[in-house]
């Protein structure tokens, strides 16, 4: 009975301790349990204190916001002397700079599409824009205008077409799919768009021709003079631009078509570009033609006299003539 009773006992504290032991175990769980939750709930405590720090931290500099610091880059196009482009557009962009506080630099494009291309991709912010290639940026939403130049007191100016006096050529209808043309640029107004119309409203076959693209007015005066073309386009006068150069040129080229009025050239800003920034470049542009040394950094970039502010809508007859004549904007929108 004894030997029994012990082993009953053995038994029986075996048992007694197991249960012990899942006792304790399971109060272990749940202090652990506990512990983790209440980290848990610290955590996100932090989380969300942390995120509110952010908000307010966020909200406070958002309410600081300093004004845009980043370089602007200005965009000219091609249209004359590059050399006296680049050289003008420097000074441009240091008077714009000392004027603003802004870090501002000038390039002159490869071509007028080049500058479009720019600004639409982020590229430059102010771009010296001729009419249609600002008609096209604009139809991308990619610039606004903010500024026309003014020539001889007016924000409208006129093209031709000129021929070289030895080659016979006195009117449009002289012109045949032999004669070998000098335009300027495929987005140039005066010295590719709107000499195109005229010439197939006068029944020439202008896809036929014997044409070339020079890239500058200046190109193309020289080359109606020198002879590699008999007939080209340019605004009114470009054969002033090279007349130290030839002093005989306005004998020897000769004027056979002027255009209606177009529109001048802009200054018009990246569609991306903040209001205050726009508002601040547009007085200090407006400021600078006021004084000497921006009135002749103007003169010399592209022969303006001064800006004027204008909105969109002064380009809407314009669009109009160019609808009519059936060219379509779209058509020289890059792939």
């Amino acid at each position: 009975m004894t030997r029994k009773f012990i082993m009953l006992l053995a038994v029986l504290m075996l048992v007694l301790s197991i249960a012990a032991c899942g006792n304790q175990s399971a109060t272990t769980t749940d202090e652990t349990d506990s512990a983790a939750s209440e980290e848990t709930m610290t955590d996100e405590g932090s989380e969300a204190e942390s995120d509110s720090t952010d908000e307010a931290m966020t909200d406070e500099a958002m309410t600081d916001e300093e004004p845009m610091t980043d370089t602007i880059v200005m965009s000219f196009v091609p249209s004359g002397d590059s050399q006296e482009i680049v050289a003008s557009g420097d000074e441009i962009a240091k008077l714009l700079s000392d004027a603003t506080g802004m870090t501002i630099e000038a390039n002159v494009a490869t071509s007028y599409a080049a500058v479009v291309e720019a600004m639409c991709a982020g590229q430059a912010q102010v771009g010296w824009l001729n009419t249609f290639s600002y008609i096209l940026a604009h139809e991308r939403d990619c610039a606004d205008i903010a500024l026309a130049t003014i020539r001889f007191g007016e924000p409208f100016y006129t093209g031709q077409i000129i021929a070289n006096v030895d080659s016979g050529i006195t009117s449009l209808e002289d012109i045949t799919a032999e004669t070998k043309v000098c335009w300027v640029d495929e987005l140039s107004t005066s010295g590719y768009i709107i000499p195109e119309i005229a010439m197939k409203a006068a029944g020439i076959d202008t896809e036929a021709l014997d044409a070339q693209f020079l890239g500058s007015h200046d190109n193309v005066a020289n080359g109606v003079y020198n002879g590699d073309c008999e007939v080209g386009a340019t605004f009114v006068d470009a054969r002033g631009n090279i007349e130290d150069e030839h002093p005989d040129v306005m004998e020897k080229v000769i004027v056979i078509e002027t255009s209606p009025e177009i529109p001048n050239d802009t200054v018009s800003f990246a569609s991306s570009l903040p209001e205050e920034t726009r508002a601040t470049l547009t007085k200090a542009l407006l400021d600078m033609a006021g004084t000497e040394e921006g009135a002749a950094a103007l003169a010399a970039v592209y022969e303006i006299d001064g800006l004027v502010e204008k909105d969109d809508s002064f380009y809407d007859a314009f669009r109009t003539q160019l609808d009519a004549a059936g060219v379509n904007v779209e058509d020289f929108q890059e792939e």
